[in-house]
């Protein structure tokens, strides 16, 4: 029953979402591209064996790097699909992966759509990577025969209570899940009680992310060109959060240079317009332009080079946990031996930022101008600054091996599954 008022809701928003879409492809192109595959149709030739990966947007799609490997070497007779639903996701899954995956588009939550794509596609294995779990897709799997696994799933006390009060829709597609690997005890917890099993607590695949050599090598040779500065990384900002933390610091020349990495493309403009508008000089790497004497600030306007910017920085402070937005993924900084500063909202990626704090590897401060205050003294301690950043370290190496327990439950799925 809820599950037909759901279908027929989405039926009637239709126009709404295919207008937004519109809308959207103004700004980034990306999204009227094969249209058609949202809606279940595709011409993308595919081998008899074939797994199927579902990674929203950007962060999933980078997220899902290590089990995607993994599963590329476990059977290599296997296409393996990556479908995502954002055009920066779909950027990204062809900047990590290239030609070794196929790329397609999620089809909307129409049964009709789910069932045109599984039908076309003959998935052996679906990974839903984090929270996406989408009813009319769920329930199609489960009667085409095709095995979910959840997969880096996580649960914040805040959305278990959304899933709750939809509990008469929600339940019955966690509870047809084959699989869940949880991220942390918690994450498992909230997961169980909102109907699925098994859960397994398999870790953060976030934690074994390899960032990329040529990027690595690359800006540290940008920083040994700023051999007299502080590089202070602002991470991953959305929106909101600029403008307080730039007022935070100053346009006045100091000798901290800040790259400014805003988290989606489409505000790479709006973002430097801002910057101009509070006063600030400032370079685009987009540009090719470098940070001379006397610049205050360098825009990081480029798309899948966050290993690049976190090896020029001397301290990172994380974006998107400013504003009520869960943050972004401090993993990343830690691995490559950046101290952290991280704000107060943080829930997304609730259990690395503990096991961060825990581990003196980063400071969480309760608004912009604290964070500012917190990163200003750790730049002007070099000593801390490389204690936090060797306990970064420790903590990734720590932590790594999801990839490998993720990859235990799907091969048990697979072997269940009668040959074909």
């Amino acid at each position: 029953m809820w599950r037909v008022l759901y279908t027929a809701l989405l039926g009637a928003a239709l126009p709404y979402i295919l207008a937004r879409l519109w809308w959207r492809g103004r700004r980034e192109p990306g999204y009227r591209e094969a249209i058609a595959q949202r809606f279940g149709a595709s011409d993308l030739e595919v081998k008899p064996k074939l797994l199927w990966v579902h990674a929203v947007s950007v962060g999933e799609a980078r997220a899902c790097a290590p089990l995607v490997h993994a599963l590329q070497r476990e059977v290599p007779d296997h296409d393996i699909l990556v479908t995502c639903l954002t055009a920066a996701g779909r950027e990204t899954i062809k900047q990590v992966y290239g030609e070794s995956v196929l790329c397609a588009w999620l089809p909307y939550d129409y049964p009709g759509a789910v069932q045109r794509f599984l039908e076309h596609y003959r998935p052996r294995l679906g990974v839903l990577v984090e929270t996406e779990v989408w009813p009319n897709l769920v329930h199609a799997c489960a009667r085409n025969g095709v095995p979910l696994v959840l997969a880096n799933a996580r649960m914040s006390a805040k959305s278990a209570r959304g899933y709750r009060v939809l509990r008469g829709l929600s339940r019955p597609a966690f509870a047809a899940l084959a699989g869940v690997c949880a991220q942390g005890e918690a994450d498992a917890s909230r997961i169980r009680q909102l109907g699925a099993a098994p859960v397994t607590v398999t870790g953060n695949l976030k934690f074994d992310i390899e960032p990329d050599p040529a990027k690595v090598e690359e800006g540290r040779a940008f920083r040994a060109g700023l051999p007299h500065r502080k590089v202070l990384l602002l991470a991953s900002t959305r929106e909101g959060e600029e403008a307080p933390l730039l007022a935070a610091l100053g346009a006045q020349e100091d000798d901290v240079l800040i790259v400014m990495v805003p988290r989606h493309p489409q505000r790479f403009d709006e973002v430097a317009a801002l910057a101009q508008r509070m006063g600030f000089t400032l370079a685009r790497r987009s540009l090719g332009e470098v940070p001379r004497q006397g610049l205050r600030l360098y825009l990081g306007d480029t798309m899948g080079e966050m290993a690049f910017y976190y090896a020029l920085a001397d301290v990172a402070v994380i974006g998107g946990s400013f504003e009520p937005l869960g943050g972004q993924n401090l993993i990343e900084a830690c691995a490559a031996g950046v101290p952290v500063v991280a704000g107060p909202h943080m829930f997304n990626f609730a259990d690395a930022t503990r096991l961060a704090v825990e581990a003196q590897a980063a400071v969480q401060a309760p608004d912009a101008v604290a964070a500012i205050q917190a990163a200003r003294a750790l730049l002007a301690d070099p000593e801390r600054c490389k204690h936090m950043g060797d306990a970064g370290k420790r903590l990734c190496d720590q932590h790594r091996g999801a990839a490998g327990r993720h990859l235990a439950v799907c091969r048990e799925l697979l072997r269940a599954r009668a040959p074909g």
